[in-house]
């Protein structure tokens, strides 16, 4: 074994082996070919065990890798499986994983691009469907994983002054997912987990709050202009800031009555975590 290499460049000759989709002898070849630290062979770099040859020792990571990421996005993205189909979806990841290889240290991270990835692939049915149900399943996935945090107390939303409402920033919980669909992807999501009748494909507007709550995520339909409120309150401005922006977005106001049922539904759900003056 060649003692004077460097572990970065040992580390890119294993990677470009791990993550190849050739077959192992030729993964092999090709990365010493592109090694800055003339690898000759694999029998170079790595030792036989007192069972396995070089080449049989590297396989076992090199097939094991497209299986681990294969295993990682089935886990995030059942509904995208469940639509395409087993073999569909495991070429699928097999040609995302190429261009997007996994580049940290949690697989949780692994299928952010993936609804990008199925706008591009011109050889999907359905793209726009499925792109939105990937959008869809990968909020979910951020949903579950952000920090969790206690909603509002009545107790609080109580002792704000009826006069500083006009004043008050309401932060959401820091799982708070806003999503737009062109496409009935939600209704879907629940038909493969509920095991019920799909519904069509075609295209149908729906705008969705997503969050975690305790353990479970929860996804929660809103009005269009129910929406684009909770858009200016994520992002920090006052609710007259953003009450008065939602009426010349859509050149009426909210009634009070309207806002009541809102705000009622939405601290009963927890999507708030504070209100602040």
């Amino acid at each position: 074994m060649q003692s004077e290499g460097r572990l970065e460049d040992l580390q890119q000759w294993m990677q470009a082996v791990v993550v190849s989709r050739e077959e192992t002898e030729a993964a092999c070849a090709l990365a010493s070919a592109a090694s800055t630290e003339r690898i000759s062979s694999v029998e170079d770099v790595i030792l036989p065990s007192s069972t396995l040859a070089p080449a049989e020792r590297v396989a076992i990571y090199h097939r094991m890798y497209l299986l681990r990421m294969m295993e990682a996005l089935e886990s995030d993205f059942p509904c995208i499986e469940h639509f395409v189909g087993h073999g569909r979806f495991h070429k699928l990841v097999a040609d995302y994983v190429e261009v997007f290889p996994s580049r940290s240290y949690t697989l949780n991270r692994l299928g952010d691009h993936l609804p990008d990835f199925i706008q591009s692939d011109e050889s999907l049915r359905h793209r726009s469907f499925l792109y939105d149900l990937a959008r869809l399943e990968l909020a979910v996935t951020h949903a579950y994983d952000a920090s969790p945090a206690n909603p509002v107390t009545p107790e609080l939303i109580a002792a704000v002054p009826d006069d500083g409402w006009d004043r008050a920033r309401l932060r959401p919980v820091p799982s708070l997912q806003l999503m737009a669909f062109r496409y009935p992807v939600s209704e879907y999501l629940e038909s493969v987990q509920e095991d019920l009748e799909h519904p069509s494909t075609t295209r149908k507007d729906s705008w969705y709050a997503i969050y975690r709550r305790g353990l479970s995520v929860r996804r929660l339909e809103l009005s269009r202009r129910g929406f684009h409120l909770l858009l200016d309150l994520r992002e920090g401005k006052t609710l007259g800031e953003s009450l008065a922006r939602l009426a010349r977005k859509f050149r009426r106001g909210v009634s009070e009555d309207e806002l009541f049922s809102w705000f009622r539904d939405w601290t009963a759900n927890g999507i708030f975590s504070s209100v602040e003056i």
